[in-house]
């Protein structure tokens, strides 16, 4: 699995104070099952990794858990970030709230490429993700790395050309 957390986009973020939002306590509910799992949480050099994001009603716009959220227990909607735009090719976002999750853009590959996709959870299982590169689940390739317009990419490729994706709604970060 590759290094986790830095900000690789660049943000035009606007610090307003988000309310409560639709779907907030389900999401939080399964975040704190993550952290409880592990697979959400703050590795042994102090850095975040693994977050959840929710679609906003039935447009690309979405919320995600902001960056370096990912040691606090309980989340509030101040710690969330709502992603109003962004652009791959110009790797660049526009957000609300807190400053997004590094993994930001992977999120908007999967809202833009599956209208369906009400959420995205991005969790860390080094066993789960050995697995799944063994049994050749859908993954992005081994070069690609997180945060990227690239992997950004990457990830919208799988959800258009593999059908899969959609069957198994799981895939796995190569890189």
């Amino acid at each position: 699995m590759s290094e986790t957390g830095s900000i690789k986009f660049t943000c035009d973020r606007v610090a307003v104070e988000l309310s409560q939002f639709a779907g907030f306590d389900e999401l939080n509910e399964y975040r704190r099952k993550l952290l409880d799992l592990g697979m959400v949480g703050v590795d042994a050099n102090g850095i975040g990794f693994g977050n959840l994001s929710i679609r906003d009603g039935a447009t690309s716009r979405f919320y995600i858990t902001g960056s370096a959220t990912a040691g606090i227990s309980e989340l509030k909607p101040s710690h969330y970030a709502r992603v109003v735009a962004y652009d791959f090719a110009r790797n660049w976002l526009q957000c609300q709230g807190s400053v997004a999750s590094s993994e930001s853009l992977t999120h908007a590959a999967v809202y833009e490429s599956e209208p369906a996709a009400g959420a995205v959870i991005h969790g860390h299982d080094m066993k789960l993700w050995a697995a799944l590169l063994e049994e050749e689940a859908p993954a992005t390739p081994k070069g690609v790395e997180y945060g990227t317009p690239q992997m950004a990419y990457a990830v919208r490729d799988l959800l258009m050309f593999r059908g899969d994706v959609k069957r198994r709604k799981i895939f796995a970060m190569a890189g």
